[in-house]
C-alpha cells in the first residue's frame, strides 16, 4: 500500500501575481495560507490548495486546465461572478452526462474556473 497522501496542491503559472491575488481574495474569497513572494498559496477547500507562481513566460492563453470549485450555491455564484465583472463563458447549466449542475468562468490570466454542483448522491460530500 503507498504512503498516505494529505493534501493537494494544485500550482498555475501567472504573469501578474498582483492581479490574481487580488482576484481570488477579493472575488473569490479564498483565504491566503502562504506568501513565498513570487508565489502565493490559498486554501481552496478542507486539505485542497491552489497557488500561483508569477512567472514573465507563463503560456497565453493557459490551455486544458480547469480549476473546479465545488458549491450547493452555482447560481450564487452567477450572480457574484457578474457583479464584480468577471466573464462568464458558460452560463449555469444542468450537464446531463455528468449529473452536474455548473457554470464556467475565466479568471485574470485566462484560466478556466468551473463552479459545479454534483447531483449524484454517491459523491463523497462533505456532511
Amino acid at each position: 500500500m503507498p504512503p498516505t497522501i494529505t493534501q493537494a496542491v494544485t500550482f498555475l503559472y501567472t504573469r501578474d501575481l498582483a492581479r490574481t491575488t487580488r482576484f481570488y481574495e477579493d472575488v473569490v474569497g479564498l483565504p491566503l495560507v502562504l506568501d513565498q513572494g513570487s508565489c502565493v498559496i490559498y486554501a481552496a477547500a478542507p486539505n485542497a490548495f491552489l497557488g500561483f507562481c508569477e512567472r514573465i513566460d507563463a503560456p497565453q492563453p493557459p490551455q486544458g486546465i480547469i480549476f473546479t470549485f465545488v458549491t450547493e450555491d452555482v447560481d450564487g455564484w452567477h450572480d457574484h461572478l457578474l457583479t464584480h465583472g468577471v466573464e462568464i463563458t458558460k452560463p449555469p447549466t444542468f450537464y446531463e452526462t455528468y449529473n452536474i449542475y455548473h457554470l464556467f468562468a475565466l479568471d485574470p490570466n485566462g484560466y478556466a474556473l468551473e463552479f459545479q454542483r454534483f447531483l449524484d448522491p454517491s459523491w463523497p460530500a462533505p456532511r
